[in-house]
C-alpha cells in the first residue's frame, strides 16, 4: 500500500513521542501490505473500526490514541486523515 499524508503522523509523533515506535511499525506494515478488502485489515488489526466512505480507525498504543485513515482499496492508497488522543477523537468524531 502507498501512504499519503505522512506529515500528519510526523507532527503527531512530535507531540506524542511515546507513539513513535508504534507508528513506525504501522507504517512499515502498511507499506508491505496489499489490502483488497476491510477483512484484510481486520486480520492484522483486530481492534480496527470501519466507518462510511472507507474510513478506518486504528487504536494506537492500547487505545490511548486514535489514527484515522481513508483506504482506496482499488488503487492501493492509505490516506492519513487525523491522529490524536482518544479524548480528542471523541470530541472530533464522537
Amino acid at each position: 500500500m502507498r501512504i499519503i499524508g505522512l506529515g500528519v503522523l510526523n507532527a503527531f509523533c512530535e507531540k506524542h513521542a511515546d507513539c513513535r515506535a508504534w507508528i513506525a511499525t504501522w507504517v512499515s506494515d502498511v507499506k508491505g501490505s496489499q489490502w483488497s478488502t476491510p477483512h484484510d485489515i481486520k486480520k492484522r488489526y483486530s481492534s480496527v473500526s470501519f466507518l462510511e466512505d472507507r474510513i478506518v480507525i486504528f487504536n494506537v498504543r492500547g487505545n490511548d490514541y486514535r489514527l484515522v485513515v481513508q483506504v482506496a482499496f482499488s488503487v492501493g492508497i492509505v490516506a492519513i486523515k487525523w491522529a490524536g488522543t482518544h479524548s480528542q477523537y471523541d470530541r472530533r468524531y464522537g
